[in-house]
């Protein structure tokens, strides 16, 4: 049973960082694309970045491109999402999702029903 456990969200002022984890068990290879979506208030779940956990590139959504990073570290099955310069629009619940696919790819990283497995999500709030 594939399971996701996030963690790292807390309060921070604007412009200030922080790192969010999010660690898989259950799989027994690499093939899946792992997605963090942020849910905000009185929004949509969207999706915010997509790696796959093997190989491949980032992508981002164009609200975050530039200040968040995604990034993995295959011997822990962890990801990571480092969040710069946040701001109050950045203020949400953070869920990180997989799929099983052999890539992520551009057209369809950010589609949230085609993801399978869901974290719990870690709260994160950007004060002015």
């Amino acid at each position: 049973q594939v399971q996701l456990l996030e963690s790292g969200g807390d309060s921070v002022e604007a412009g200030g960082s922080l790192t969010l984890s999010c660690t898989t068990s259950g799989y027994t290879d690499r093939d899946y694309c792992l997605a963090w979506f942020r849910q905000s208030p009185g929004k949509e779940r969207e999706g915010i970045a997509a790696l796959h956990a093997g190989a491949g590139p980032a992508f981002y959504a164009d609200s975050v491109k530039g200040r968040f990073t995604i990034s993995r570290d295959s011997a822990e099955n962890t990801m990571f999402l480092r969040m710069n310069t946040l701001a109050p629009e950045d203020t949400g619940r953070y869920f990180c999702a997989t799929k099983v696919a052999l890539a992520c790819w551009g057209d369809d990283w950010f589609d949230r029903p085609k993801y399978t497995s869901w974290g719990r999500g870690t709260q994160v709030t950007v004060s002015s």
